[in-house]
């Protein structure tokens, strides 16, 4: 597997999180944590995972805010009758938050998982202003690209070192640290996701 991603290099990582960035729920933070892994063993410089990783998510939001948001509106939600009730129920409340914390929200929307590939669909439906748009999710793309690559830099790199001088035993110590904190992690962003 190790193979796969360092022959197919940094593009796939591009791709991956300008993907999930547009809209389509595939694994790009995974995918970026991934090359900040491979980075860390010495398979790819961890700027340039940073660099990439960041221009993926811009312009995959910038095409969910524009091809979404702007050009298909609402109306796109209202075709499919699951996704109409869907959008009702969330729509009117991420606008809203959108109206009174725009810029606020499009930054600190990349570092949760569902807002990070809807909301530049809702900057869009609320016509936010793109200029606007763009100045808060490049900040948010990068301080997130930043901060996940180099968290799982460190971490990878401190994991591949330990493996290395205590065998077995640091595969073990790591998944009874690393399994509890992993699920606390993901309660606490669900409850995020909650009150939005």
């Amino acid at each position: 597997m190790t193979h796969f991603f360092t022959h197919n290099g940094l593009p796939l990582l591009f791709v991956a999180v300008m993907i999930e960035s547009f809209g389509l729920p595939i694994p790009g933070e995974t995918s970026l944590i991934t090359f900040a892994v491979l980075a860390s063993e010495g398979h790819y410089d961890i700027r340039w995972v940073i660099v990439i990783a960041a221009a993926g998510a811009i312009v995959g939001d910038n095409l969910g805010f524009w091809l979404i948001g702007r050009l298909g509106g609402r109306e796109l939600f209202e075709r499919w009758d699951w996704l109409h009730r869907y959008s009702d129920r969330v729509l009117p409340r991420g606008e809203a938050l959108m109206e009174r914390h725009g810029g606020a929200i499009v930054f600190f929307g990349r570092f949760v998982s569902i807002l990070r590939y809807t909301i530049a669909w809702i900057a869009g439906f609320s016509k936010m202003r793109w200029w606007r748009f763009l100045f808060w999710n490049a900040a948010g793309g990068i301080a997130w690209a930043t901060a996940v690559a180099l968290i799982a830099y460190y971490l990878g790199h401190a994991l591949v070192s330990e493996i290395e001088r205590y065998g077995l035993y640091a595969v073990v110590v790591v998944v009874v640290i690393g399994v509890p904190s992993f699920v606390a992690i993901r309660r606490t962003r669900t409850r995020l996701e909650g009150r939005l």
